[in-house]
């Protein structure tokens, strides 16, 4: 009896291991993915501040510009309220595609990882 049981702790030891080791990888997949879906989104969150701040900019320009060219300033900043209103009603209406492509996106940079960890293959004890 007792030499069944000192084969069997060699054998639970291996699978315990086994089972932290696997567990190991699956952590470190995750961490991996979520550092990447993370840093993309700082990413195009601070590309996409910076290019608002220069069309900010350039808009405050061609206001100014147009009410110069029409006799008034402020008839400038109605035509590009105006533009900006046309682009709203436009994004509105196409709203239901940007979410779908943008969800899209997101899932299939979250799962890109999820093939390799179908394929991986435990070491052998």
């Amino acid at each position: 009896m007792e030499t069944k049981q000192t084969l069997m702790e060699p054998l639970l030891e291996s699978a315990e291991a086994y089972g932290r080791t696997g567990m190991d990888v699956i952590k470190l997949k995750v961490v991996d993915k979520s550092a990447a879906v993370t840093t993309s989104m700082v990413t195009y969150s601070l590309f996409t501040i910076i290019v608002s701040l220069v069309v900010f900019t350039l808009n405050i320009a061609i206001a100014l510009w147009l009410g110069e060219l029409l006799g008034k300033t402020y008839y400038g900043f109605l035509v590009i309220a105006a533009c900006y209103a046309l682009a709203g009603i436009i994004l509105l209406l196409i709203h239901p595609f940007i979410k779908s492509r943008v969800s899209n996106a997101v899932i299939r940079q979250l799962l890109n990882g999820y093939q390799s960890c179908k394929q991986f293959k435990h070491p052998q004890i």
